[in-house]
């Protein structure tokens, strides 16, 4: 038999296949499971001799799921520490690259055994990564792995830094795409993620961007749930889907054309439009799940966001109430919800019955509102250089310069 004595790292390795084979047959009767210990060592240390380190960590995986279940968490931490370190002694990325894809498909195959324990090894597996897209691969694992053993609440975090890791990956167009819809579905199910999930579904759809009709034909599905998400959610009153040709092309297709019609009222229309689309498919509405109360509210506000941006900055009470079909007493309402929401930053003229603007949000940030925001920063740009200009003037003539407090 195979006498094993730890004299260096290396040796740990050696160590980690004694003990899960010792592990593993040790139902078996003392001299098959001798025998077995000691042909899995031989197997072992040859492949360290040959450098064969994928061979190895197929071997130890092997071992440490047959022992996975009668091992303490703490033994399994320190039994995976090793074989994810065997990543260390590739001789180049690619290989380090296959060891890591050999040892995340071992930790996938049982996702409901300690998935917690499972999902920080391929943690653990993904920081001892040098090559980026190695890393990347390791986290789609990740991400499979947190869906089927439920429990994404632990890899939810990571989406916060999703940015940075997507400048380090620099993957292309097709893993991002399916990047960005793998995680809009996780946040889905979390009902306080709604926006993280609107946002990353939106992500989705804009890598269709380009794309042939065939290949846009894909993101039809998804491109209704987005309008439908936007539509019913009560906080989110801006989105740049209308010209997404991923969402556009819905526009001409007959089983999608109403809902893109939707998306057109509530990000370009008043509440009267609602109404009469509402009137017209109240019972689609309903089965999409839409709570026609909660459209009404949705569009009283969008509505009243219109008016702040598409007028002179003053708005009649009288404008409000007929446009928001409300009650006299209740304008003043409808302007504090829309100020709370802060879509709108005004005041109320009460003697004049009117609502004097300073901002609003806009429904959607495209073209049109870049050029608007380009004319203004020039009047803005022009303005400084005037009262430079002036200052400069000043002083040249001599005259006394007000300083700053």
């Amino acid at each position: 038999m195979t006498t094993v004595v730890e004299t260096s790292e290396e040796d740990s390795a050696l160590a980690v296949v004694r003990f899960t084979a010792e592990v593993a047959w040790q139902d078996a009767g003392p001299e098959l499971a001798e025998s077995e210990v000691a042909r899995s060592l031989d197997h072992a240390q040859e492949h360290m001799v040959n450098g064969r380190w994928l061979d190895l960590a197929s071997h130890m995986l092997t071992l440490a799921e047959l022992s996975f279940t009668r091992v303490a968490e703490k033994d399994l931490d320190c039994i995976y520490t090793v074989i994810c370190n065997l990543v260390t002694k590739a001789r180049s990325p690619d290989e380090a690259g296959e060891i890591a894809r050999e040892i995340s498909s071992g930790v996938l195959k049982q996702p409901n055994e300690k998935p917690a324990l499972r999902l920080k090894i391929l943690f653990n597996l993904y920081n001892l990564l040098e090559q980026p897209f190695s890393r990347f691969q390791v986290y789609q694992k990740a991400l499979k792995l947190a869906v089927d053993g439920k429990v994404t609440e632990s890899i939810i975090p990571s989406f916060k830094k999703m940015d940075n890791f997507l400048r380090e990956w620099n993957i292309g167009v097709m893993d991002q795409r399916k990047l960005f819809l793998t995680i809009s579905n996780i946040l889905k199910e979390n009902k306080s993620s709604t926006k993280d999930s609107f946002s990353f579904l939106t992500k989705y759809l804009a890598t269709f961007s380009g794309e042939d009709a065939h290949t846009m034909s894909e993101a039809r599905e998804e491109a209704e749930r987005a309008i439908k998400e936007f539509v019913r959610a009560p906080d989110m009153f801006q989105c740049d889907l209308l010209d997404m040709p991923a969402v556009v092309q819905l526009e001409k297709d007959g089983k999608y054309a109403l809902v893109y019609q939707l998306l057109k009222i509530f990000v370009t229309r008043r509440l009267d439009s609602y109404l009469d689309f509402h009137a017209a498919n109240s019972a689609l509405l309903k089965s999409w799940g839409l709570v026609h109360e909660d459209c009404i509210t949705k569009m009283r506000l969008m509505s009243l966001v219109d008016l702040g941006s598409s007028g002179s900055g003053e708005i009649p009470y009288a404008v409000i109430k007929d446009t928001l079909r409300v009650n006299d007493g209740e304008v003043e309402y409808w302007v504090v919800r829309a100020i709370s929401a802060k879509l709108l930053d005004c005041k109320m003229d009460q003697m004049n019955q009117t609502v004097v603007v300073s901002r609003c949000t806009e429904r959607t940030f495209g073209l049109q509102q870049w050029e608007g925001l380009r004319y203004k920063l020039g009047l803005w740009r022009e303005n400084v250089a005037n009262v430079v200009r002036t200052i400069q003037a000043a002083r040249a003539s001599g005259e006394v310069v007000p300083q700053a407090l």
